[in-house]
């Protein structure tokens, strides 16, 4: 009796091996397939307000490069927080886009830059 259960283990666990091995190589061909594309609407150009063009410039451009120009203004000047990294102090330019606050977690910073976008 004891003998049919160990090998009715041995086998269920045999299966699963399996099963988990078939899945592994199916999401890796997957994977390997598919090249992701960008959204439409992350790729479209829009215009920043006088605001925020003083940070990124005054050329219309996706809101990932926005983002990507605003992260690089923020490194170069030193405005993310020592003690917490999610929070970026406002200087002088950025104080009229973060809508007056001083500081503001990285969150909150691209609902605040959305605001400054047409």
């Amino acid at each position: 009796m004891a003998a049919k259960k160990k090998t009715a283990k041995k086998s269920a666990k045999k299966k699963t091996a399996k099963k988990s091995a078939k899945k592994a190589t199916k999401k890796a061909a997957k994977k390997s397939s598919k090249k992701r594309t960008p959204s439409a609407a992350f790729m479209r150009p829009v215009t920043p307000d006088n605001a925020l063009s003083a940070v990124v410039g005054s050329s219309p451009s996706p809101r990932t490069e926005l983002t990507k120009k605003l992260w690089a203004y923020i490194k170069r000047n030193g405005l993310q927080d020592a003690k917490n990294r999610r929070a970026i102090n406002a200087d002088d330019k950025l104080r009229p886009v973060f809508g007056g606050r001083s500081q503001v977690t990285m969150f909150d910073m691209t609902k605040l830059v959305n605001k400054h976008v047409s």
